[in-house]
């Protein structure tokens, strides 16, 4: 496992597991320490293909009693996205999000095969989508309660380049605590995203369908 509890800890400067969402989402909310942050992880790997945290995270901060969080394995990861299809607008949804694993695999298939563009005889050969594919053309909407999972959330679609939403939210109920636009404004798919923090505004309750903003969920 490149990403081990020693390993990231040190990438992220922290001492203590536990301080790792917080420190993660310091980070992440810092335009300058977010890319920094980024091309460090890059140096041990750069195989975007998995959720570099999936054991990190399943083994220290996984609140499996109060939450009943568990994490799905890539093999059913793969099963589902081939089972849900290739969305011909690019758009995508994902409750319970995590730490963003199922998400991933749907975005490294829409990048392989960008089926917005490319028709299905082209499709079938991935060599074809690096001439077209462009994450503008892509939406992938998350939505996840656990405030250690969030910040992880948030890296694993920035630094994928992704454009999209992740709500800390109740996907049920609607209430919400915060909400992140995930923005890459250009055609570069190797780029970074950034990340801006919405306001608690009508605006967005209503773009978003959030019942309410809270501080804390029931």
């Amino acid at each position: 496992m490149l990403f081990d509890v020693k390993t990231v800890n040190a990438l992220l400067d922290i001492d203590e597991s536990y301080k790792a969402p917080e420190r993660m989402l310091q980070l992440m909310l810092d335009n300058q320490k977010r890319v920094e942050t980024f091309k460090k992880f890059l140096e041990i790997s750069t195989n975007m293909e998995f959720d570099w945290f999936h054991e990190y995270f399943e083994d220290e901060q996984a609140e499996r009693k109060s939450k009943k969080q568990d994490f799905t394995p890539q093999s059913i990861a793969d099963l589902m996205t081939s089972l849900v299809g290739k969305s011909r607008n690019g758009t995508y949804y994902e409750p319970a999000a995590g730490t963003g694993g199922i998400l991933i695999t749907r975005w490294w298939n829409d990048r392989l095969r960008d089926p917005v563009h490319l028709k299905p005889e082209f499709a079938k050969n991935t060599g074809f989508s690096i001439l077209t594919y462009d994450p503008r053309n892509y939406w992938y909407q998350a939505e996840e309660m656990s405030d250690r999972a969030i910040p992880f959330l948030l890296f694993n679609m920035a630094i994928r380049g992704m454009n999209g939403v992740v709500i800390q939210c109740n996907s049920l109920e609607r209430d919400a605590k915060e909400a992140y636009f995930i923005r890459n404004d250009t055609d570069n798919w190797l780029g970074f995203s950034e990340i801006i923090k919405l306001p608690h505004t009508e605006e967005i309750q209503q773009e978003f369908d959030i019942r309410n903003w809270v501080k804390e969920f029931k």
